[in-house]
């Protein structure tokens, strides 16, 4: 086995024992530190985390920007590279953190995360989906934005690399739609967090964009019937989310 990496790898988790192994199996072999910020899991999350080698912290939940912070915040490493517990590094991603990692040229990288739905890759919809996911600790990375839209930022040069982060996302259409429901929910309690005011005229043209973005500019037609599924959703979700915002500032007056 090749020797590790100078690399901390950062994830959050709650119950996520049907996704947990597979994303630590991809990262074992090249990473330092596996640090895992769970949530009071009632699982065998934390059993399979500890069985990876990583060091894992039991912390209520202080919602997903926080809660990453706290988990980069815990990393010792030179390089950070931070994962979702449904995400998994390819064997030419694998290359390309070894190589940038070695003859590095950036502060920090993006990754291009490709989603597997119903049954195989899509290659149009969602696509680039570029995540600034490798950074430098140096050069001070944290999360900012909004609940699911968070991002990190670091301080510092940033590059591409090669290779391609399966993201195994959704178990069934029930799945993904109930998601929809829930992350409406909480993208709209934290745009009224941050003062966003709902406006009538973006829940009625924000949703026809979202939409147009993924079915055309996105090309999400070429996906089928899956790229079709997907752009209704992202309408979906964005009409509900800014009729959720007017109704927390409805109950709130």
């Amino acid at each position: 086995m090749q020797k590790r990496l100078p690399l901390s790898v950062s994830l959050i988790s709650f119950n996520e024992e049907d996704n947990i192994a597979r994303t630590l199996s991809s990262i074992k072999d090249i990473a330092a530190e596996i640090i895992i910020v769970d949530s009071h899991s009632t699982d065998e999350t934390r059993e399979i985390a500890k069985s990876y080698g990583a060091r894992v912290f039991d912390e209520d939940w202080k919602g997903y920007i926080a809660q990453k912070n706290s988990a980069i915040e815990k990393c010792t490493e030179e390089w950070i590279l931070s994962l979702d517990c449904d995400e998994v590094v390819s064997r030419e991603l694998e290359e390309s953190i070894i190589e940038n990692i070695r003859n590095s040229e950036a502060d920090g990288y993006f990754i291009n995360r490709k989603t597997y739905y119903m049954g195989r890759f899509l290659k149009y919809a969602w696509q680039p989906d570029w995540k600034l996911r490798i950074v430098k600790r140096s050069a001070n990375p944290k999360w900012n934005g909004y609940h699911l839209h968070e991002f990190l930022k670091i301080s510092g040069s940033i590059k591409n690399l090669r290779g391609d982060l399966s993201h195994y996302s959704y178990k069934n259409l029930e799945d993904h739609f109930c998601r929809t429901v829930k992350y409406a929910k909480l993208s709209a309690k934290s745009y009224y967090e941050k003062g966003k005011k709902f406006k009538w005229y973006k829940s009625l043209l924000n949703p026809i964009i979202a939409f147009a973005k993924v079915f055309f500019i996105q090309r999400g037609f070429l996906d089928g019937y899956r790229g079709f599924i997907i752009a209704v959703s992202s309408l979906t979700y964005t009409f509900l989310k800014y009729v959720f915002l007017w109704e927390i500032e409805r109950n709130n007056e």
